[in-house]
This record gives C-alpha cells, sequence and structure tokens, in this order.
C-alpha cells in the first residue's frame, strides 16, 4: 500500500483534523483517510480497510494502540501541558557520581 506525503496544510485545516480524530477517537491517518475517500467520491465501503496491518508490518510486531488508546494518550499529553513542571514531581537532587567501575 501506498504512503503519501501531503504538505503545506494550513492551520485550520490541521486543527479541523484533530478536533474530529479526539471526537471520534479515531487517529489523524483516520481522519484524513475518511477525508479523501469521501472528497474523492470513493464508495464509503469498510473506510478502515487500508488500515489493515499487512503480515510482518511494523506496527504488528512492536504494538500499535487503537482508536481508544490513542484518544486516551492525547489526553494524557494535554493535562501534562497543561501543569506546571513543579507540580509534576519534586526537585530531588542526585547523588553525585564516583569514579568507581561496575
Amino acid at each position: 500500500m501506498p504512503d503519501i506525503v501531503v504538505r503545506h496544510i494550513d492551520e485550520q485545516m490541521a486543527e479541523r483534523i484533530k478536533t474530529l480524530a479526539r471526537e471520534r477517537r479515531w487517529s489523524i491517518n483516520e481522519v484524513i483517510l475518511h477525508a479523501l475517500r469521501y472528497g474523492l467520491g470513493l464508495s464509503p465501503g469498510d473506510v478502515f480497510n487500508e488500515l489493515l496491518l499487512e503480515p510482518g508490518d511494523i506496527a504488528r510486531l512492536t504494538g500499535a494502540w487503537d482508536a481508544e488508546e490513542q484518544a486516551a494518550f492525547q489526553d494524557a499529553l494535554s493535562a501534562l501541558a497543561q501543569a506546571s513542571p513543579s507540580a509534576l514531581a519534586d526537585v530531588v537532587p542526585r547523588p553525585a557520581k564516583t569514579s568507581e567501575t561496575f
């Protein structure tokens, strides 16, 4: 299955894609594939058929997140981005390194 890179996506379009992904709990790739299918007048059929992994696909070997896991991760990242660094962890001085080799 070919990969295509789309360049020069304006900020408004990027934000709309991200919003739809969060609302539908889809990956960004799923939103873009759906939009392309719809925009090109292709039959909706199984919109996610193209997302099925081929045998030996690296995502299968390393593990891949489903839409719900991706949404939870994005929610966690958003929460972390809003938190102050001092609220995330107490700063504890590290012990000095010694010249001993283990």
